[in-house]
């Protein structure tokens, strides 16, 4: 018995890479599995079924309302039921923000934000439906996928970055607002090796050192799964609105905006007034962090 034994979990984007891991570990803990790509879902489905499980393939385009809609609908006609659905599809459009097109812009936000509003409205207005009619359904789950692009910021993905941080503060404001409902909604902000990610040298340089230093393949997306499939079980009630960076083995909680130093008047501020003030609160103020969510020191903010 696995820790979503009889669960129906959609994933979207899990054709491969870290959807495709998260599919297959949803399905060794025993969920029904829909696997939501426009590539070939069906081979993920074999693996599932070749692990004693059951799964469909479902090819409808997240990012488009209605087809959204029929994904939701492909897993309650097919399983009875959804309890849990996984927001994990995306792409990368990567270009220094000077020379970025409108629809590189466009392309990462329908597929991002919209491609997680859109289920997330569908599986939200059914489990709706299911509480009003006195038949609600057991733990409903969202997780989305957020990225430490943009929780952190990350040069030459203005893109990819705007719309992860939109993930996240989606993530936020959805947990409350379905908590009624007894639904939560939580986050990951994966770093993994995948072909999404292998054509970023840095990324791949670094990935590789980490590897050869520990002996333990930490970029590997299987390593993203348990904390997903975790967040999809009955054992994460009270675990909402939070988001998680994940990798390899480290797991820690993203921490949202908070007010930091600051200073106040029972006036409004002259601009002639603010030259001494704000430099004194920034200095005052938590550097920005970097990729691994850490703060900068002088040397990294100087770019040396």
């Amino acid at each position: 018995m696995g820790i979503n034994e009889g669960r129906v979990v959609i994933v979207t984007g899990a054709a491969g890479g870290i959807g495709r891991e998260h599919a297959l570990e949803f399905a060794r803990q025993g969920a029904k599995v829909v696997v939501n790509d426009l590539g070939p879902a069906e081979a993920v489905v074999e693996e599932i079924k070749a692990l004693g499980g059951e799964a469909i393939a479902n090819k409808d385009d997240i990012s488009d309302f209605d087809g959204a809609g029929r994904l939701v609908r492909s897993a309650i006609d097919t399983f009875g039921t959804v309890h849990v659905l996984v927001n994990n599809a995306g792409i990368l459009r990567d270009k220094m923000f000077v020379n970025m097109t409108v629809d590189q812009w466009d392309d990462v936000m329908r597929v991002h934000l919209r491609g997680t509003f859109a289920p997330s409205q569908h599986v939200a207005s059914y489990w709706r439906e299911q509480h009003k009619a006195g038949t609600p359904v057991a733990h409903p789950r969202i997780i989305n996928t957020s990225s430490p692009s943009g929780l952190y910021g990350n040069i030459g993905q203005a893109n990819y970055g705007a719309a992860k941080a939109g993930i996240a503060a989606f993530t936020v404001i959805l947990a409350d607002e379905l908590a009624r409902l007894g639904v939560t909604v939580n986050a990951i902000a994966p770093t993994a090796l995948t072909q999404m990610t292998a054509g970023l040298e840095g990324f791949v340089a670094a990935m590789e050192a980490e590897k050869e230093r520990t002996g333990f393949d930490a970029a590997a997306p299987a390593n993203i799964s348990p904390t997903v499939v975790w967040l999809g079980s009955p054992e994460s009630d009270g675990i909402t609105g939070r988001i998680f960076n994940v990798h390899g083995g480290s797991i820690s909680v993203a921490e949202t905006w908070v007010a930091g130093p600051g200073v106040s008047k029972n006036a409004r501020w002259d601009p002639a007034e603010l030259g001494e003030v704000i430099p004194a609160l920034v200095a005052e103020a938590r550097p920005n962090s970097d990729m691994a969510g850490q703060s900068r020191n002088e040397n990294s903010r100087q770019g040396l």
